[in-house]
């Protein structure tokens, strides 16, 4: 029944051996044992990816500002597009947080660089 399925079925019995092969009716189930001792091939990225647009952002950053002072400073007017294009991607990687978390609309909300956007700011 083996040469019936192909060539790669000897080279994996060969390697893992018949107890990976479960046979049924009208199904081949292969299972392989994971070998544990070889370490994961993903490295975390220290730093995040930003956008240019979050860098003059990060850049701008002075302590705690409203989001109107930091519009002013990156001299634009179009609220949705700063939200959109600055402000959520900056949040996003973790480069800026608020300081009143619980309540994002209150009119008393502030912004500040996060220890991972003091660290791109300082890289700069």
């Amino acid at each position: 029944m083996v040469e019936q399925l192909g060539s790669g079925v000897p080279r994996i019995l060969e390697s893992y051996g018949r107890e990976c092969f479960a046979f049924s009716d009208h199904f081949l189930r292969m299972s392989f044992p994971v070998n544990e001792t070889i370490p994961p091939q993903v490295t975390p990225q220290v730093t995040p990816h930003v956008t240019p647009h979050v860098k003059k952002l990060i850049l701008a950053v002075e302590g705690e500002m409203t989001r109107q002072e930091l519009q002013d400073i990156l001299e634009l007017s179009d609220r949705m597009h700063f939200l959109n294009n600055y402000l959520k991607p900056a949040f996003e990687s973790g480069a800026i947080e608020m300081t009143i978390p619980d309540k994002p609309k209150s009119r008393n909300q502030r912004y500040r660089l996060t220890e991972i956007g003091e660290k791109l700011k300082e890289n700069q």
